[in-house]
């Protein structure tokens, strides 16, 4: 057992409690605890929007998808997921920002009525199910390689959980984006003394390039097939654009004081992830010189990401061995803490006050604290029921679900006058209804296999949903509108809680 390195990384935990209490005192209205009260300058939109993807998946699923296939295999994320932001500050922050809302659910109502609202928000707190269970799983993961199995991963889940849930109840945004600060400056020096190390002991960093290079890990173009291509556009769609319109990518927008910050530190904050997200690849592959015989064993197991953690503790020095529970701690805390945060506050802003219209901020506040449980109770559940499931894939499903669903309606919406209510509706049930067909049935196609080219029975669901999702959008829009629109003026966000203007 690791008691030194476990006695830290629990006070490391606790220490974030003093920070929760802390920004707990700032917070005085809804808009404080969801949008940090639109004040962030740009460094701190830089460094929580960096956070926002920078979490288990990054420091242990990647670089373990790397050195089993290349950069093919992670095309999704770090690639797709950087450029999500990228996006979304080019395209999409000073339209939204200038909306001065709470919630990207708030969007939807007031551009295509209650119903879209409703919708679009259920599908955005459903898809926080995975993602959250993949930080709460890394958790686990770690107390149970500290402990020497003497924590199982279960406990470990839940030990973890209840810490980082007592920070995000007490100071909500505030909190999240004061510890994505620390966090992130204790990952960056952390991890990058890491790589250091590890080339050391690789024998110098133009061996592992020299590695990677002879096992052709730098090719990301996937073989020139129509199956092949069509499985890579899916797959870099998924977290590019289907994570955009997500609750945690809007709160780090909407935190910013002003609308140029919020689009600059959406673009920089994509930029350097991924920048920094080959790091953790670099210290994987240095793995394959170090101790070649044990990661091969653990990459062909059925616990890759457990290659890393394996390095450090059985290959680094106690300082480094610090900085690296360190950093990964950082990573998931700064990431689980948002991720929890955010379906919640979509729950209350655009589900809970249509049930109780007659709530006042107040009590908006409070319900969405408890709520804030009340979710991490349901995903710490999942989390433990699936334990085993590889967190790169259950990162990688939770965003088909707003790629189908939501993208459409919120970027139609925005640049598309002629978009409807019956439009959005149409998006959505066509984009749904064709993924979960396909991703329920995937061999659908099985008994035509002689009659259809595999491109066609092994189309990825997700891509079909996805155009399924913009051809619903056209010709509802266009064709005789039965739904009626039913828009909202932007004032009617804060008709419960004006102080958060």
């Amino acid at each position: 057992m690791n008691t030194a390195l476990l006695v830290l990384v629990i006070v490391y935990l606790l220490g974030t409690l003093a920070v929760g209490a802390w920004a707990g005192s700032k917070i005085k209205n809804t808009a404080d605890f969801a949008v940090a009260g639109h004040s962030l300058p740009l460094i701190m939109v830089i460094t929580t929007s960096f956070a926002t993807w920078f979490g288990a998946e990054t420091v242990l699923g990647i670089p373990a998808k790397f050195v089993n296939g290349g950069l093919k295999e992670v095309v999704e994320d770090p690639f797709g997921a950087s450029m999500c932001l990228v996006l979304v500050g080019l395209f999409f922050a000073r339209k939204l920002y200038r909306m001065k809302l709470l919630s990207i659910g708030d969007y939807f109502r007031n551009r295509y009525g209650t119903l879209i609202e409703i919708l679009c928000s259920t599908l955005i707190i459903f898809s926080y199910l995975g993602w959250v269970a993949a930080q709460i799983t890394a958790l686990g993961l770690v107390f149970s390689i500290l402990s020497g199995g003497a924590i199982s991963a279960p406990v470990g889940m839940v030990i973890g959980t209840v810490l980082v849930l007592i920070y995000v109840i007490m100071g909500g945004m505030l909190a999240v984006v004061y510890t994505d600060f620390i966090q992130m400056i204790v990952l960056v020096i952390g991890l990058s003394y890491i790589a250091w190390v590890s080339a050391a002991q690789a024998g110098g960093a133009s061996k592992v390039f020299a590695l990677a290079s002879e096992r052709d890990l730098f090719n990301i173009l996937p073989e020139p097939t129509i199956k092949n291509w069509l499985l890579f556009v899916a797959s870099a769609i998924t977290m590019m654009i289907g994570s955009i319109p997500q609750q945690d990518v809007f709160q780090r927008v909407m935190s910013a004081k002003d609308a140029n910050t919020a689009r600059n530190g959406a673009v920089i904050g994509g930029l350097s992830y991924l920048a920094f997200a080959f790091v953790p690849m670099f210290i994987v592959a240095s793995s394959l010189l170090i101790m070649p015989e044990t990661a091969m064993e653990l990459l062909k197991g059925d616990n890759p990401q457990k290659v890393l953690p394996t390095l450090i503790l059985n290959h680094m020095p106690f300082f480094a061995q610090v900085l690296f529970f360190g950093a990964l701690v950082s990573a998931i805390k700064s990431t689980s803490s948002a991720t929890l945060l955010a379906p919640s506050t979509s729950f209350v802003e655009n589900i809970l006050r249509h049930m109780w219209p007659s709530l006042d901020d107040r009590h908006l506040l409070r319900a969405m604290r408890i709520s804030i449980f009340v979710f991490a109770a349901i995903v710490l559940s999942y989390a433990i029921a699936v334990d085993g499931k590889p967190i790169y894939d259950m990162v990688s499903s939770a965003y088909q679900v707003t790629l189908v669903g939501a993208f459409v309606p919120l970027t139609f919406g925005l640049y598309w006058r002629s978009a409807t209510t019956q439009g959005a509706l149409a998006s959505i049930v066509f984009g749904i209804s064709v993924w979960l067909t396909l991703t329920m049935f995937p061999e659908w196609g099985k008994d035509w296999s002689t009659l259809l080219p595999d491109w066609v029975i092994e189309f990825p669901s997700q891509l079909a949903g996805f155009l399924a999702s913009i051809a619903g959008m056209i010709a509802g829009s266009l064709l005789p509108q039965v739904v009626a629109n039913k828009k909202e003026s932007e004032e009617a966000t804060y008709s419960v809680h004006p102080e958060g203007i």
